[in-house]
């Protein structure tokens, strides 16, 4: 089963753990080309909704489809078109970073892995290291090894949980590169942070979530943190 799609659609999505909503009604719409900003204190529901974007994890209320799909309908062909780097890197520390990306690379069913995984190490400016163990890795290396980890089978959607921790101002900004590269190319990019300085100008679009629920919205990521902070006021 072949899965494309161009846009991505949450109707009412809800999230709850027993008697905790980490979600209420969360509802937007975005398409290839966007680079979308998930903003918001700690505990706000970025990570859990982006977990439901990743299908790691079901809504307790609503649903999210992609173009036509539905994680349910659609399954492991789905998820073949999804990326996701989050606070687990998803690493294994004993291989070599060349083996930990030839790893998801035939995971995935990738032509030419080899290649893929050579200019992806390159990418992430890892060539020199690329046999070397990941454990002795810096946070940093790690970091830019788990975004190619999360690219290598040129998924439609990239999903990012706080992307630039660790990162030097050298990698964050190779990292603004890469995903201004992706929206030209058409993907989708959904990106969690609390760097807004960093993200100043690279949205499309922001989504400001508090207490479980999308509270404000608006397109053009310019003057993040002025329009960051009348949204928690206004909230």
């Amino acid at each position: 089963m072949s899965v494309d799609f161009t846009s991505l659609t949450a109707t009412d999505v809800g999230r709850h753990f027993g008697r905790r909503r980490a979600l209420t009604t969360i509802s937007f719409e975005c398409h290839a080309g966007e680079i979308v900003g998930l903003l918001g204190p700690n505990g706000a529901g970025k990570s859990t909704l982006l977990a439901i974007l990743a299908t790691l994890l079901a809504p307790s209320t609503g649903q999210v489809a992609y173009g036509g799909h539905t994680a349910r309908k659609a399954g492991a062909a789905l998820r073949g078109r999804l990326g996701m780097l989050g606070h687990d890197l998803f690493l294994y520390p004993e291989l070599t970073a060349r083996e930990n990306l030839l790893f998801f690379a035939r995971l995935y069913g990738v032509a030419d892995a080899e290649s893929r995984v050579t200019a992806s190490l390159e990418r992430a400016n890892l060539a020199d290291r690329a046999d070397d163990q990941v454990l002795g890795f810096s946070r940093g290396m790690r970091q830019r090894l788990a975004l190619e980890r999360a690219l290598v089978h040129e998924p439609r959607l990239l999903l990012l949980d706080e992307p630039f921790t660790g990162l030097d101002q050298a990698s964050a900004a190779a990292l603004v590169a890469r995903l201004q590269g992706l929206q030209s190319s058409g993907g989708l990019v959904i990106v969690a942070t609390h760097d807004l300085e960093v993200v100043e100008g690279l949205l499309t679009r922001a989504l400001y979530l508090r207490n479980g629920k999308l509270v404000h919205a608006h397109d053009g990521g310019d003057d993040l943190r002025g329009r960051y902070g009348a949204a928690m006021q206004a909230s």
